[in-house]
């Protein structure tokens, strides 16, 4: 019988805040806008062209009105008249049918030539978060929760469009109309009908930011949620196997629903307040527009107005108002992109843990180099040092091994060399958080810290303990080690790595799908496709790191010979606990709690009888 299982509330993790680039400080609106800007301003002359079609479109806009008015004053002649005919006004209809097709020809012209304007700087700024987050150090992607984090950058490039076709599209352009309205009704009218206007327009504006800002904290509860319930919704799905071996379907989708349950009440609540927004919105239109149409009604029976200026006054109110009338949508989406667009900027604004110096150079090497650790110290957290004063040498071609328990640091010295984690901060001085340490690490005499990142992993090729793939071809993974090789090289390359016959027997062979994550190939499989791709890469150092862990017996045995090839020349850590793939490095080091406690040829050590020759005693029995 199952235990009974905790309820989801009980278990549920919050979304952290670094991980999901939730802001820790909200920073103003001008300030987001001030970032995007210059994003923007790379297509200055097409935002300027743009601007002139927009002011263009809204001209004929508010003309058409006008010329209405010329028309219906032009037709109040008496019914029947033998005039009729005569005083058709053939050109003010014509210019009245091209003031409407204007219109609409200056507004699609602006949309053209402001789109590449818009594309170009989502793409720029996604292209730019995307670098940015793969610069990041290996805490933060540890650290991080993927459909959250992915959720954020998605509403983000979407808030740069909304935010450009919101603000360019139609608050500007309402504000230039309304100037334009109010400036023919007081020269054209008395000064009550812009009045009117000017006060209905700031009781709507004031009565839908009010309203509005109030509704944030709902629309900002319903994205939270949306983010937590996609993260649950992530995490589950690429933990597939998991759920799977514990039975926890069932728990998994409890989890979730009590997560979508939370989103639904957010929502609903917010659209209970929009629905309160929207009918305050129309009941101060209505108002509005009722008391603009009595007064010119009153001035036509007064004799003081034409037939054709009321028409005119209502076709001005129909056209203010009905873009006012989405007033409230609009600020609620520009309020919302910027939200959206300050939490991607946080992203980008997320200091690399390791960063290059900013004096740093390739790293200078001439065939295999010299890589030595110096009284390395490390900790991932300041209350539990892991590597405690390591000090040895990996002479340029041979190979040194590290064997020792699990948890020891073994894996450890590997990241560090690839400088995944910097053994001090770059200032010199311990944080309360963060790496910690001290030593230096160096490849042909030259500190690790003080050349280019990049140059350092071009030189360092890593068969890995737990492989992942890309989920696309075999072939595309191989070639993920030199991705301009060719489709021989990886051939070559597979066939150095005992996979090319495997490969062969597939129903599409180099281009079988390997899943995500590589889960439809198996362990050694896996294990397998790395060791080509490394050997693909062909690289002076190379890190094995329990590259055969994945292999049966029979396996291991076949591509021994091919490590052992492909690390002739090399200068090659080997991180291991099988004692029998390490057995002619050069130098075995035996590593336990963070200290090396025994050093020597594999002779050397079984013949001293201390942690090692145990070690081999164990495994050669059987009993490991």
């Amino acid at each position: 019988m199952r235990p009974n299982l905790p309820s989801p509330a009980t278990v549920a993790l919050p979304v952290s805040p670094a991980a999901s680039g939730t802001p820790a400080a909200k920073r103003s609106d001008w300030a987001t806008l001030s970032r995007l800007f210059p994003y923007l301003w790379q297509y200055k002359w097409r935002v300027l062209i743009a601007l002139g079609f927009m002011v263009a479109a809204k001209v004929a806009n508010v003309s058409v009105p006008l010329l209405l008015k010329e028309l219906v004053d032009a037709m109040t002649i008496p019914p029947g008249s033998p005039q009729a005919l005569l005083v058709v006004p053939l050109g003010l209809l014509v210019a009245y049918g091209g003031l409407r097709l204007s219109t609409t020809l200056f507004t699609e012209l602006r949309e053209l030539v402001f789109a590449k304007a818009t594309e170009g700087a989502t793409r720029s700024i996604a292209l730019q978060v995307f670098g940015h987050l793969h610069a990041l150090s290996l805490r933060f992607h540890l650290e991080r929760q993927t459909g959250g984090m992915t959720r954020d950058i998605e509403r983000g490039t979407r808030g740069v469009q909304s935010l450009i076709s919101y603000s360019l599209y139609s608050i500007v352009p309402t504000l230039i109309e309304v100037t334009m309205v109010l400036a023919v009704l007081g020269t054209q009218f008395d000064m009550g009908y812009v009045w009117i206007t000017l006060v209905a327009l700031v009781l709507y504006i004031t009565f839908t930011v009010t309203v509005t800002e109030w509704r944030t904290q709902f629309r900002r509860e319903m994205n939270e949620l949306e983010s937590v319930s996609q993260t649950r919704a992530v995490d589950s799905l690429l933990n597939y196997e998991t759920v799977k071996y514990f039975n926890n379907e069932a728990f998994e989708a409890r989890r979730y629903d009590e997560a979508l349950e939370k989103l639904r009440r957010a929502r609903i609540k917010s659209q209970t307040t929009l629905s309160m927004l929207n009918a305050g919105q129309q009941l101060v239109i209505a108002i509005a527009l009722v008391l603009m149409l009595w007064r010119a009604t009153q001035g036509v029976a007064s004799g003081e107005m034409t037939l054709g200026d009321l028409v005119m006054v209502n076709a001005f109110m129909i056209q203010l108002y009905i873009p006012l009338g989405f007033l409230g949508v609009l600020y609620r989406e520009i309020k919302q992109s910027l939200t959206d667009l300050d939490k991607m900027f946080v992203l980008l604004e997320k200091e690399r843990e390791i960063a290059d110096h900013p004096r740093a150079q390739p790293l200078a090497l001439s065939g295999a180099p010299t890589v030595r650790f110096d009284n390395v110290r490390f900790s991932y957290e300041p209350a539990r040092e892991i590597l405690h004063g390591i000090s040895f040498e990996i002479p340029a071609g041979k190979t040194v091994a590290v064997v020792g328990p699990s948890g020891s640091g073994k894996s450890t010295l590997a990241r560090l060399l690839y400088r995944f984690y910097d053994v001090t901060n770059h200032d010199g001085n311990h944080k309360d958080s963060g790496p910690h340490g001290g030593g230096r690490i160096l490849i042909n005499g030259q500190d690790i810290r003080q050349v280019t990142q990049s140059s350092v992993r071009q030189a360092i090729g890593i068969v890995p303990q737990d492989t992942v793939l890309f989920n696309d071809t075999i072939e595309y993974n191989i070639l993920y080690g030199r991705p301009d090789a060719g489709h021989e090289a990886a051939v070559a390359a597979a066939q150095a790595a005992h996979i090319h016959s495997f490969i062969e027997k597939l129903p599409l062979g180099y281009r079988t799908m390997v899943g995500e994550r590589g889960l439809k190939l198996s362990g050694g499989e896996k294990q397998r496709v790395a060791i080509a791709r490394t050997l693909l890469k062909n690289p002076p150092i190379v890190i094995f790191d329990e590259a055969t862990s994945a292999l049966d017996s029979a396996n291991e045995r076949a591509i021994q010979a091919e490590l052992k090839t492909a690390a002739r020349n090399k200068t090659t850590l080997v991180i291991a606990h099988r004692l029998s793939t390490v057995v002619d490095a050069h130098e075995i080091l035996v590593l336990v709690n963070g200290e090396i406690v025994e050093r020597g040829t594999h002779a050397d050590l079984v013949v001293r009888g201390g942690v090692y020759a145990g070690m081999w005693a164990l495994q050669q029995s059987g009993a490991d």
